[in-house]
């Protein structure tokens, strides 16, 4: 009998066991873009996750590819566990966005445009349009637009502009006096960017099923340049873009004030570098290369499309009057024990923990919670972390309500929240005016933690209530995304986080909790223990499974854990929203 010599097991430290971090961010934005092909959808919904795939994309380069630059520029050693460089990765980036702009862009032109016009919906060019058509467009032009407008001549005497981040600009050539000039025109974003052609009589709403025309707003203003430069012969038109590094550089230990530090980043983010161009397909070859020297823009980040340039503005469709076309709105489930009398949640809390799962199950209860606080005398406390509350927030309403001489107020808000931090730096302000006791977080990391903390005075002493959830505490982004709320007054759970607010708004260095786990300090050894105590029954022949539902999967010592797992016989699943890193 022949032995078969046992298969070497791969060392848990090979870069092929790790999916690069960035090349799996745009596998998940593939993900994203094949809903827009998936006829399973309703149309306009089809149309939103295209403008998503392109709002997903341009952020990653904001972000992502700015860092990236960042590393080779800096030449800071690679520490990516997959062990692919920052030129590999910009190469694979470059390679995967060329590839992507192009299927976003027959998508639309073979599947959603021909779909559209079935339904009466058309995106026309302004060339198509009958002579009175354009007429009324270029009256509509003349009082809404061109008012707006700057052209901005470039020559000697008149400086290259400056190119804001994600600004959708016309270069337009000029032949002047027997000489070749340039200007600037950038298209407003206070109008539609697509104008509609049969609008009656003042009408901004559309009919179900009329059949309605659109045009691109360049295209309008292309059209009527000679309302610009009058006198002026209009040799060529051409509609370019830049993405800017929009990712604040802060350096939190030498800050003497995170929050004018942040401010000042945020001054800056419009001047950041460029880290991606692009042009319409009919740019000649000349003037690219004459913009991207302008611009700062290497040759290798110059993107040319076909179509339009900029299709996040696709969006703009999703508002049309066509419910038909759209999924119908959810109505979320209003748990009977949570009634909306006020004092009335914490009641229903005493009697047991409560678990929301959003949105099948309604936010209102979360903002019932913190208003409850804020109107009943017998609260004495309230403490909340912020992270995107969104616009008008009725959570920052009531903690705005609460302060009192007889109610004590502390609301950590993070600065650092990407692209939040404007609004973030708003509420700050309005709540500290208030006299709330306003925290900004941590050096070094980001409060990512859902979590409000109630002291309220009862007939038998002080009780504490708090909330936990896996999502923001905003009322719009909970009707998308799948979150879980969590209301409970177990003793031990409320210890905790009274430890945790410490934690982040003084001194306290709490390495211990009873029953939440925290990151950095108890979250990923407790993570580990939990896998390999898995690990450990699949071991001794029991039976042993995990499930994971994250974000991302991105730490490397998690997914050695689920590697030995998985030797071992653990069933694994995985349901992973964007990055995994785990090959």
């Amino acid at each position: 009998m022949v032995k078969t010599a046992p298969q070497p097991q791969p060392q848990l430290t090979d870069p092929g066991l790790f999916i690069n971090r960035q090349t799996s961010w745009l596998a998940f934005n593939d993900r994203v873009l094949a809903n827009a092909r998936d006829e399973r959808h309703p149309l306009l919904e089809r149309v939103r996750f295209l403008s998503i795939s392109e709002t997903n994309l341009d952020e990653f380069f904001m972000i992502r590819v700015a860092g990236l630059h960042k590393q080779v520029i800096l030449e800071r050693p690679n520490t990516d566990p997959d062990g692919m460089s920052p030129e590999e990765q910009l190469s694979r980036i470059h390679e995967h966005t060329t590839r992507f702009f192009a299927e976003q862009r027959r998508i639309l032109r073979e599947e959603l445009l021909p779909a559209l016009a079935k339904q009466g919906v058309n995106l026309r060019s302004h060339a198509e349009l009958s002579k009175k058509d354009r007429q009324a467009l270029r009256e509509r032009f003349k009082r809404e637009v061109l008012p707006i407008l700057t052209p901005l001549a470039i020559d000697p005497a008149h400086p290259f502009p400056h190119i804001s981040n994600l600004s959708l600009n016309l270069l337009v050539v000029i032949h002047d006096k027997g000489r070749r000039v340039l200007a600037r025109v950038k298209a407003p974003n206070t109008v539609p960017r697509f104008m509609q052609v049969n609008l009656q009589d003042g009408a901004t709403t559309l009919s179900p099923h009329a059949e309605v025309d659109f045009v691109r707003l360049e295209e309008v203003v292309s059209a009527n340049l000679d309302e610009l430069f009058p006198g002026k012969k209009i040799a060529g038109c051409h509609t370019f873009q830049v993405t800017r590094d929009a990712d604040l550089d802060i350096q939190e230990d030498e800050a003497a004030d995170l929050l004018s530090a942040i401010e000042y980043e945020l001054d800056q983010r419009r001047f950041g570098e460029s880290v991606r161009l692009v042009v319409s397909e009919d740019m000649p070859e000349r003037l690219r290369t004459w913009l991207a020297g302008h611009l700062g823009t290497e040759m290798n980040e110059i993107y040319e499309v076909s179509d339009f340039v900029g299709l996040s503005s696709l969006e703009e469709f999703t508002h049309l009057t066509r419910p038909d076309l759209l999924y119908p709105p959810l109505t979320p489930r209003m748990p009977r024990e949570l009634a909306r009398d006020s004092g009335a949640m914490f009641q229903a809390v005493q009697q047991g923990d409560v678990l929301l799962y959003h949105p099948y199950d309604s936010f209102a209860p979360v903002v019932d919670f913190v208003r409850s606080a804020a109107s009943d005398p017998d609260v004495l406390a309230i403490k909340q972390t912020l992270y995107r509350v969104g616009a008008n927030s009725p959570i920052v309403a009531a903690l705005l309500a609460a302060r009192d001489e007889d109610t004590q107020v502390a609301v950590l808000v993070e600065l650092k929240a990407r692209f939040d931090e404007q609004p973030n730096i708003g509420w700050a302000r309005q709540l500290e005016a208030q006299g709330v006791h306003v925290a900004y977080g941590l050096v070094g990391l980001k409060t990512h933690c859902k979590v409000a903390l109630i002291v309220r005075r009862e007939k038998d002493g002080l009780h504490r209530y708090v909330h936990l959830g896996t999502g923001n505490y905003n009322p719009g982004t909970a009707r998308i995304y799948t979150d879980f709320s969590y209301f409970t007054d177990d003793p031990e759970i409320c210890d905790d986080a009274a430890d945790l607010f410490n934690y982040l708004t003084g001194y306290s260095r709490q390495d211990e909790y009873l029953k939440l786990l925290v990151a950095p300090v108890t979250l990923r050894k407790r993570v580990v223990e939990m896998i390999e105590r898995e690990r450990e029954r699949a071991s001794r022949g029991e039976q042993a499974q995990i499930i994971f539902k994250l974000n991302n999967l991105t730490d490397p010592q998690v997914i050695d854990a689920l590697y030995r797992a998985s030797r071992a016989g653990v069933r694994i699943e995985l349901l992973i929203r964007s990055i995994c890193c785990l090959a």
